[in-house]
């Protein structure tokens, strides 16, 4: 007997989507305990401001929108955000009277919209996106009005701490200013981190009165109002309490700062990079390694630089805003910055190479050489105590030790061209503009202010001059 195929028809109403994201970064404070003329936000961390980490994290999260709240040093903040992605904007809080105020200074730009409203500090430069993520879904598991990001500290310290009921629900969050000897024994604390819908935020918000010891209207207040109002309020608590702390004074900023570059230095090494010892070798946040690259003690890679694979760096080097080819070794006590150095190339120990440096494959840069605006040709050498700068050097060359390139004239820079397969002689200086032509020698000793043919030799020094006895009656007229 035939069975009859049965089909499950689609249901003509589609799957309500989730509500969109915006995230709401509190920015206005003065940061007092950092002892700075600039906002606390703006300090460099591991290669980034404090508070660019937070907005990469929210733009990652794949927010709408991501709206900054500034205050009196607004212009601290925007220069430390940077970004020109047009999901960001400011608002400006007039007077610092609290966060739940810094909030309600939002609700003009916010009016309207139902997304799901993700609230930061922007004092956390080690939250992850992942842990966005995970508060965003345990937030629409729960579906309730607001979620807050909870953990426990040893010493809570300035925390707020959260108060539960009977039941283990959230009941309020007390500041510690205002709380009990009892209350500030509790261990669970709120990080600054909210999860809550839109159409809950400004009409129970504007409920908060100011009614605390310092005066002002605390968002921690919005728990209080929303369980008053029958609402349910959920935590989730984050097991790693370090990712979540702000920043508020220069200790916490150099522990944030270590967390960060060794977060870095795992990465990396999970990607295939040794690091000889990453407690003290220091990768910032955009630095790419290629593997099987190996990183010594005291390495500094800084800004947007790129090192390719099989690499050895360091010790004691920096690499700033430069591009590192395959199987380059740069010895101990480098200086590298704004360079590209192609495979194969050898630089150091001791040396500088400043920006506008172009290395070619097989390049060797030895020890006190320092380099500037200076493009240096395939197999080329410059092993001592050389400067070249405003250079075009050739394939093949030989700098000896204690050449220099004359570019500066006390007004203007010139430049130095040396071609193909030349060897310059030690302690040898070339005037600039100059040119030494394919395959020319200069001697040992010569000051070089006009151009060397090919093929030729050149050498510009004053004759030797002997008196035999001199040195005896010298000695004598003296005694």
């Amino acid at each position: 007997m035939a069975t009859r195929k049965t089909s499950i028809k689609p249901s003509p109403f589609p799957e309500p989507k989730p509500p969109g994201i915006t995230v709401l970064v509190l920015a206005a404070g003065v940061g007092k305990r950092m002892h700075s003329r600039a906002s606390k936000l703006a300090h460099n961390l591991a290669g980034k401001p404090m508070v660019r980490y937070v907005v990469d994290a929210a733009l990652a999260l794949g927010a709408q929108r991501v709206l900054m709240v500034v205050g009196s040093q607004s212009e601290d903040v925007r220069q430390a955000v940077g970004t020109k992605d047009p999901r960001v904007s400011f608002c400006i809080q007039e007077q610092p009277l609290g966060t739940g105020h810094a909030v309600l200074s939002a609700e003009k730009v916010l009016k309207g919209a139902e997304d799901t409203l993700l609230i930061l500090n922007g004092d956390l430069p080690s939250l992850r996106v992942e842990t966005l993520r995970s508060l965003l879904e345990f937030h629409r598991q729960h579906a309730v009005p607001l979620t807050l990001l909870t953990a426990v500290l040893e010493d809570p310290a300035a925390y707020g701490r959260i108060v539960r009921n009977y039941n283990s629900d959230v009941a309020r969050i007390v500041e510690a200013s205002d709380a009990t000897p009892e209350e500030k024994q509790i261990q669970e604390i709120n990080a600054g981190i909210y999860c809550v819908e839109m159409k809950h935020l400004f009409k129970n918000l504007l409920q908060a009165g100011a009614n605390n010891a310092q005066g002002e209207i605390y968002l921690t207040d919005l728990v209080e109002i929303l369980k008053r109002n029958h609402q349910k309020v959920a935590a989730y608590r984050h097991p790693d309490s370090e990712e979540v702390m702000g920043v508020n004074n220069r200790r916490e900023l150099a522990r944030a700062g270590k967390r960060l570059y060794l977060r870095k230095a795992q990465e990396l090494m999970d990607a295939g990079v040794t690091f000889l010892d990453p407690e003290c070798t220091y990768v910032e946040a955009n630095v790419r390694v290629g593997r099987d690259t190996v990183l010594c003690p005291m390495t500094f890679l800084v800004g947007d630089t790129v090192v390719g694979e099989s690499c050895w760096i360091g010790p004691g080097t920096r690499i700033s805003n430069s591009v590192v080819g395959e199987g380059t070794e740069i010895l101990d006590h480098c200086v590298i910055t704004q360079a590209r150095l192609g495979r194969g190339v050898k630089v150091g120990p001791f040396a500088h190479l400043r920006p506008d440096t172009e290395l070619a494959e097989g390049v060797r840069i030895g020890n006190f050489v320092e380099t500037k605006k200076t493009a240096i040709g395939r197999g080329s050498k410059a092993n001592h105590l050389t400067y070249l700068g405003d250079s075009e050097i050739g394939e093949g060359v030989n700098i000896g030790a204690g050449t220099i390139t004359c570019n500066y004239d006390g007004e203007k820079k010139h430049k130095t061209v040396v071609e193909d397969g030349v060897f310059v002689g030690s302690d040898s200086q070339l005037i600039a503009p100059v040119r030494v032509r394919k395959g020319a020698y200069v001697g040992a000793g010569s000051t070089i202010t006009k151009e060397v043919p090919p093929y030729s030799l050149a050498i510009a020094r004053g004759r030797q001059v002997v008196v035999k006895g001199w040195a005896k009656k010298h000695k004598r007229k003296q005694h």
